[in-house]
């Protein structure tokens, strides 16, 4: 038997499965919650913990009773980006390339799931911890909170984080992020347009509460389907965004709940969602 165990936990070791949950979710009324449960490591985004937060959100968000997700932290620390344990040159470059390639996985798991993942930040969130909160669908702060890409001061830039911050926030404010290193403060991040909103570290349960119950509000249908289209006409030119949003509107239209919308707003009283398409 003590053979039979010991050989599951050699493969489970081989095989990159970690024996330590890193992140854990909770669901109640509607609002999943993923939390970055590593404080040793200040949250570091470890092979282990991308894996834990990515099958957080590929596995609850098909989930009919779930509205939105909040990706919040355990402890001072956000994220403080890749762990560079893993990234030494005794792990090779295959492995550096997995630990990548996970992160940009864990990218598109945010931008496709169907319901809204919002970033709850209090404390520091540097290089792929502050991609991590750029990529989200939208961002609550405390006015304590940083963000940083200091990549380059330990030999390695933050290109991949830029990925996503250069697509938040104005070219010349990202340039000094990567290129200097310096953080900047919540007010900062907020004028620069990478987070949403900034509250006060003792509001910041009770703003994201707020938000979280707005989004329950609606139809978990339209909000999917909007959120597809969000993305898929960003990188669009003007006249192709137009011609497509039209064809989407008039099939929101459509659905079960775009009727029901506005036939509850011609009969003046609440909306009775499906959430079904």
């Amino acid at each position: 038997m003590i053979t039979r165990v010991g050989s599951i936990l050699r493969k489970l070791h081989l095989t990159g499965v970690s024996q330590k949950c890193l992140s854990t979710y909770t669901c109640r009324d509607g609002v999943g919650t993923i939390l970055l449960d590593n404080e040793k490591t200040r949250n570091s985004l470890s092979l282990d913990m991308m894996n834990s937060i990515h099958s957080n959100i590929v596995d609850n968000q098909h989930d009919t009773e779930l509205r939105c997700i909040v990706l919040a932290a355990q402890g001072r620390v956000f994220s403080a980006g890749h762990n560079l344990k893993e990234l030494t040159p005794e792990h090779g470059s295959d492995r550096h390339r997995q630990v990548f390639d996970k992160c940009s996985e864990l990218i598109d798991a945010i931008r496709l799931a169907p319901v809204p993942i919002i970033a709850k930040v209090d404390g520091l969130a540097a290089a792929a911890g502050c991609q991590l909160v750029a990529s989200c669908d939208t961002a609550i702060c405390s006015d304590i909170s940083t963000f940083s890409t200091p990549g380059a001061s330990f030999g390695i830039f933050c290109s991949t984080p830029g990925i996503a911050v250069v697509r938040a926030i104005p070219r010349m404010r990202a340039a000094y992020m990567l290129f200097t290193g310096l953080p900047i403060t919540a007010s900062e991040a907020l004028e620069a347009g990478l987070v949403s909103k900034v509250v006060p570290k003792a509001q910041l349960n009770e703003e994201v509460d707020t938000i979280c119950k707005a989004i329950a509000s609606k139809s978990r249908a339209v909000i999917a389907l909007g959120k597809n289209f969000f993305y898929k006409q960003i990188p669009l030119d003007v006249p192709a965004a137009y011609e497509l949003g039209a064809q989407v509107m008039v099939e929101n239209l459509a659905t079960t709940d775009g009727r029901e919308g506005i036939k509850s707003f011609v009969e003046k009283r609440p909306p009775r969602w499906s959430h079904q398409g």
